[in-house]
Formats: structure tokens, C-alpha cells, sequence
């Protein structure tokens, strides 16, 4: 029976304020206590517990359990509890699981009075040896769909015949599922935020350690470069210092002779302070060579994932992806990676275009597997087509595409800027060794 049934039967009935007429109000007052007490929380354990105390205390019994379906479409054990609000484990859970499938099965509940003398009741080893006499067991249902069941048992007989017991367990099973399920989307919210917070922050850390590796790499190249240089107009200056020494003529030798030690000396120091730094250029070059934990994987499948949980972050909910993915062979590439340089081809269209439409294609094409990623948005414009892959300068801040590129050339491929009438298209090539 529902809340709305129940109350309605206490309207139909005459002015007059019979025992049975006192009692459904009476009911009705608590399920309306329960119903606030149920709705006061969507933290799961706290409903079950609110839930399952009112249900003993409703209906006089000794203890109670709420069984629920799980993903395999299985009863799960969740609670148990005795009249004081003891806890019980999982293995007091002995109650006749006929009852309690059949419940669950048919969706209707059963009221149980004198059990053990019941000869309509195929009593289990369980009602026998707990000596059992009054079950009550609802199914827990919302929109039609069962969820689960809850379940009260007595060693003593209640008179629970009585319409409005029945009518009032029913009532507040109703209103249990529903808290339950509230519960259970909110328990499913808290689960997808915490999963997307995860790959959030994976994003970033992976974000920072290519960043990192990729700023070594172009530091230590360009140092590398100017330290050379600088190397070799030190030790030009040096020989050229020696060579005055020789030409020229000082009246006075001992002035000459320190003269030429000093500007000697400060060179020799200045080609050991560059032979240090060209032997920290060479350490952060090596430390750059970011290692790829490549692995054989389904390119399609890594695209699929990221789509999936980008979908769910807030500046692509007006994003549309379409995805043309065609057959294309294992092979292997660093997937964390992969999704990292998808992101930010991602991020910088929907940065472009709030409601843009993203297009995502594969392909193979001999040894090479190609990934094609468009979008309508307004495109890049031509002053910024020649750095769009550079090191990033005042000029130009954004490190995406240098990241994208650097992951690609890691890979051994490539990431190019195609020409297009409308928006922007990204051509990945890996190559399939």
C-alpha cells in the first residue's frame, strides 16, 4: 500500500472516531515521523539504520534485516538489528530465504502470524529452529522496480491480521525503497565525482611530468648550444691572451707578467664554469628522455574512455563528440599519454567554442594507424599557425600543442595542423612498427 492510499482511507472515513479510525491516524502520525526521520539523510548506512529501527518499532517485533538486489541482480545481506538497536552480523542472518525470495520474486508482501502452526506455510529448518511465530517481510519497491526487501521476525504472536499493521508496514516499506534509491543515485554520484576527480588528477600529475620532461629536454638542448659557443670564444680568448703575452713589449716585465696571469687566470675560470654547466646540460638532457610505459592496447578503446569521463566534466556538457572509428590493429603506445594529448585537443575546442562539435575519427593507412580530431569552432588564426607547436614564450604562453608534440615525437610520430575550410583538424600519426 502507498502513503497516498493510506491517508486516503482516514479521509474516506466517517466523522466518527472509532478504534480503527484512531489507530490508522495513529499510524499515519508515525509514518510521517519516519518518513521525515528517512528523508533527513541520503548517506546510505544512516538511511538503512533510520529505516530499519521504525520498521521493528512499528511493528512490535524482535529484529529485522534489509536485504538488497546488487549488480548482479542477487539479494545482498546490508543490515541487521535487534529491538535495542543492536547491530547483528551477517551470519544471525538465518531467516527462511524462502520467504524472502518469494517476496522479492512476486513483489508482494507476506504477514506471517503463528508460524510454526501455519499449515498453508511450507515452514523452512530456519522458522522451526528459531522458533519463529510472527513474519513480516515487504518488497522494496520504486517506480515498479524491486530493489530489495525488508524483513521483520518475532519469537511471539502479534496480531498482525490487523489491517492497519499490514497497511502501515506497507507504507513504510514504500518509503523506505524510495530513500534507498535516493540514497543509492547519490552513494552512484559521490562514486562517478570521486572517479573523475581521480582522472582529474592523473591528468595533471601526467600534464606536469611531460611538461617538466619536455621543458628539460628544450632547456638542455639550447644550453647545450650556447655553452658550446661560449666554450669555444673562452678558449679562443685564452690562446688569443697567450699570443699578446709573447707579441707584446712591456718596459717593465714583473707588471707585464701579472697583467697577463690575471686575464689567464679569469679565463681559466670562466672555461671551468662553462664545463660545468655543459656537464649539467648533458644530465638534463638525459633526465628528459621521459620513458613510455607502452603497452598493446586498442587505440578506438582509449578514445572511447576519455570521451566518456570528459563528458561528465563541466566545460564539455554542451560539447558533442562523434566518433568514426574504424578497424585498426593493436599495437603499442603509452595510453596515459595518449589520453593526456586527447584532453587538450578537447579542452582547446571546447575553449573555442563552447557548444562545439568534435569529431573523432581512425583509420589505418599501410604501417601508419592515423587519428584524425576535428571541430566547428572559428579555427586558429594565421599569426599563430608558425608557433603553434613551439616551446612557449611571452608571445606565446600556451604549452598544450608543445606537449601534444613532444608525446607524438616520444612515440616516434607526428601531430600536424591540417588545412581546413572550417574550425580546426589535428592529424595524429603512430607509426604500427
Amino acid at each position: 500500500m502507498k502513503f497516498a492510499e493510506l491517508k486516503s482511507q482516514i479521509d474516506d472515513q466517517n466523522s466518527g472516531y472509532g478504534d480503527s479510525k484512531l489507530n490508522k491516524v495513529k499510524n499515519l502520525e508515525a509514518i510521517l515521523d519516519v518518513v521525515k526521520s528517512i528523508n533527513s539523510t541520503l548517506i546510505m548506512d544512516n538511511v538503512l539504520e533510520v529505516v530499519l529501527k521504525n520498521a521493528i518499532k512499528i511493528s512490535e517485533t524482535e529484529r529485522g534485516f534489509i536485504v538488497l538486489k546488487n549488480s548482479e541482480d542477487k539479494l545482498e545481506y546490508k543490515l541487521g538489528m535487534d529491538r535495542l538497536g543492536n547491530n547483528l552480523s551477517e551470519s544471525m542472518f538465518q531467516i527462511s530465504t524462502t520467504v524472502v525470495q518469494d517476496v522479492f520474486f512476486n513483489g508482494q508482501s507476506k504477514f506471517i502470524e503463528g508460524a510454526q502452526s501455519d499449515s498453508n506455510l511450507d515452514s523452512s529448518k530456519s522458522i522451526l529452529n528459531l522458533e519463529l511465530q510472527t513474519i513480516l517481510c515487504s518488497p522494496l519497491l520504486t517506480e515498479d522496480k524491486k530493489i530489495g526487501v525488508i524483513y521483520v521476525d518475532s519469537t511471539h504472536i502479534h496480531k498482525i491480521k490487523d489491517q492497519n499493521i499490514t497497511d502501515t508496514f506497507e507504507v513504510l516499506a514504500g518509503q523506505a525503497a524510495t530513500a534507498i534509491r535516493n540514497a543509492q543515485l547519490y552513494d552512484g554520484q559521490i562514486s562517478a565525482y570521486n572517479a573523475l576527480n581521480e582522472a582529474n588528477i592523473q591528468l595533471i600529475q601526467a600534464e606536469r611530468k611531460t611538461l617538466k620532461s619536455s621543458l628539460d629536454s628544450e632547456i638542455g638542448h639550447e644550453l647545450q648550444g650556447l655553452v658550446h659557443m661560449a666554450l669555444l670564444e673562452i678558449e679562443s680568448l685564452y690562446r688569443q691572451i697567450e699570443k699578446s703575452e709573447k707579441d707584446t713589449e712591456v718596459e717593465d716585465i714583473g707588471k707585464k707578467s701579472i697583467l697577463f696571469d690575471r686575464l689567464k687566470l679569469k679565463s681559466k675560470v670562466a672555461i671551468d664554469s662553462i664545463r660545468t654547466i655543459q656537464r649539467y646540460a648533458h644530465a638534463l638532457l638525459e633526465s628528459s628522455a621521459l620513458t613510455l610505459n607502452t603497452e598493446s592496447g586498442d587505440l578506438n578503446e582509449t578514445i572511447e574512455s576519455v570521451i566518456r569521463y570528459s563528458s561528465a566534466m563541466r566545460k564539455f556538457l554542451k560539447i558533442t563528440f562523434k566518433s568514426d572509428f574504424n578497424k585498426i590493429p593493436i599495437f603499442r603506445y603509452d595510453s596515459e599519454q595518449i589520453e593526456h594529448l586527447l584532453v587538450h585537443l578537447f579542452s582547446n575546442s571546447a575553449e573555442a567554442k563552447a557548444d562545439a562539435i568534435i569529431n573523432i575519427k581512425t583509420y589505418a593507412e599501410g604501417s601508419f594507424i592515423k587519428l584524425i580530431v576535428a571541430d566547428n569552432g572559428p579555427g586558429i588564426s594565421d599569426t599563430l599557425k608558425n608557433n603553434l607547436f613551439k616551446l612557449p614564450t611571452q608571445m606565446n604562453p600556451g604549452y598544450g600543442l608543445f606537449l601534444c608534440k613532444s608525446i607524438m615525437e616520444r612515440h616516434g610520430g607526428s601531430i600536424e595542423l591540417v588545412d581546413t575550410e572550417i574550425g580546426t583538424k589535428m592529424e595524429i600519426t603512430f607509426i604500427n612498427s
